[in-house]
């Protein structure tokens, strides 16, 4: 298995765990955090850029998958707004040794590790649209995420919301 973690921060050395600020997990140790091979398309953005992102998952019905999908079975969803900064975005994804971490979510593809992490390699993409399309995502662009956000998370699909605190109100 292949973990990353994805950033526009370039030349990162060390990955030093720290404390989650997510209200779930405030009770978890300082943590490194990384993505799956499947799942690190939804992050090809840059990192403020409000997304929802889904797939098929096992509990996926057909109504949803004729409802959601017209292709591809990835699909990440942007705003408008944010097109153009998707075009000028370099982002660097560092690959780690994937011995140290553990499964923290099924569903969005993240793993942890509670020691400090190296780097093995890094990969560097400074075409986000390119990036997506040679792995099969569909790219929809819209207007606002809410009314897409509210039939998502009604459905059976596997997804992710991303940032949506910046997300056009």
């Amino acid at each position: 298995m292949r973990l990353f973690h994805i950033s526009e921060e370039e030349n990162i050395k060390t990955f030093v765990p720290r404390k989650p600020t997510r209200d779930d997990l405030k009770d978890s140790p300082p943590l490194v955090w990384a993505i799956d091979e499947k799942r690190m398309v939804n992050f090809f953005t840059p990192r403020n850029c409000p997304r929802l992102t889904y797939h098929i998952g096992p509990e996926t019905s057909q109504e949803d998958k004729m409802e959601f999908f017209s292709g591809n079975d990835h699909i990440l969803i942007i705003e408008s707004d944010w097109f153009k900064r998707i075009q000028e975005t370099t982002l660097y994804i560092y690959e780690f040794d994937s011995k140290d971490f553990y499964l923290q979510d099924d569903i969005a593809g993240y793993y942890v590790s509670e020691k400090t992490q190296e780097p093995i390699h890094v990969h560097v993409i400074d075409d986000l649209f390119k990036a997506l399309a040679d792995r099969n995502v569909e790219v929809r662009i819209v207007s606002e995420l809410w009314t897409m956000r509210e039939r998502i998370i009604n459905s059976t699909l596997n997804y992710s919301l991303c940032r949506m605190k910046f997300a056009r109100k």
